[in-house]
């Protein structure tokens, strides 16, 4: 645990993402089934997240479902399909307590359309919170977006696309959100998966051997110290 010395001298990120890995072989460790390692990820996201604004992050991006995920057992993608009900219905009161708004990437088909009616209302009902954003990455691919993006600017009439810059290609995105700064995937596991593709394009990568269930606050903030300590260089060269 860090002391309150340790805690000042952190450098706090603007963003961080996070790709929620590890709750399946968590399960499997303990004999149990892949849908309980969801049911305590998810457990362990909402406690997660309210310390990670409270650290001064502006914007988290949890990584809950890819495009791909869809592959899995009916089984299983259907029991993930009813935490996201649950987990916005039943924390609606919780991000409005602390402040904290939520939005969410990710194309809708093929969602069921429970989740996407539970889904608008909760972004919808914390739009206007300013105490931190939570994106949620939900049938979400980076590929996609960045097809996404160029279809939406191929569809605009007002697109200068001889001038078309960075920052304005990035406007087009599922979310216009600031670049990652710190990204972090539990479990070990050493790839992005199609994850935030753009906008990880300087991030800080962090690949802790801990399996989602089990990256608590103390976990979180081994991530800072370890980001505290990288020199971002953006590509420069420092004067020797």
């Amino acid at each position: 645990m860090l002391s309150n010395e340790d805690i000042a001298s952190l450098k706090i990120p603007r963003h961080v993402a996070i790709i929620v890995d590890g709750n399946g072989r968590w399960a499997k460790e303990r004999g149990l089934t892949r849908m309980k390692g969801h049911d305590a990820g998810f457990k362990n996201l909402k406690k997660l997240t309210k310390h990670i604004i409270n650290r001064g992050v502006e914007v988290v991006s949890f990584y809950v479902f890819s495009t791909e995920n869809f592959k899995r057992s009916a089984e299983e993608v259907g029991h993930l399909m009813d935490i996201f009900v649950t987990l916005y219905k039943r924390n609606l009161k919780e991000f409005m307590d602390n402040n904290i708004k939520v939005i969410f990437s990710g194309r809708d088909e093929p969602l069921p359309k429970s989740v996407m009616k539970a889904r608008d209302e909760l972004a919808r009902k914390t739009a206007n919170n300013t105490g931190g954003i939570v994106n949620l990455c939900l049938n979400y691919g980076g590929r996609a977006e960045i097809v996404d993006a160029v279809k939406k600017i191929a569809a605009d009439p007002n697109v200068d696309i001889e001038n078309l810059t960075e920052a304005d290609f990035g406007k087009y995105l599922y979310q216009d959100l600031p670049d990652v700064d710190l990204m972090i995937r539990t479990s070990g596991e050493l790839r992005l998966s199609n994850f935030l593709l753009w906008q990880n394009s300087y991030a800080e990568f962090y690949f802790p051997q801990t399996k989602f269930p089990d990256f608590h606050e103390d976990d979180f903030d081994q991530a800072l110290v370890e980001y505290t300590r990288r020199d971002r260089r953006f590509g420069a060269i420092k004067n020797a």
